[in-house]
């Protein structure tokens, strides 16, 4: 089998698969972004606020002030 006929026969077996696939809605997409959006901005929240208060201690035991300069 030449490599031409291979390709044609893999592309159309990925179409058939595709073809059988089960695709999500509209409302059931934008409802796992909004899950996922929201999830990021809670966990960058965290990690924003995590750095501020060892960024604050580190200061504090390096240099023996909270005042930043």
């Amino acid at each position: 089998m030449n490599l031409w006929t291979r390709l044609r026969t893999f592309f159309d077996d990925v179409i058939k698969e595709l073809k059988r696939t089960s695709w999500p809605s509209r409302a059931e997409v934008q409802g796992t972004t909004l899950v996922v959006v929201v999830a990021v901005l809670i966990v960058a929240g965290y990690l924003g606020l995590v750095d501020v208060v060892l960024a604050f201690l580190q200061r504090l035991v390096l240099f023996g002030t909270s005042a930043s300069s």
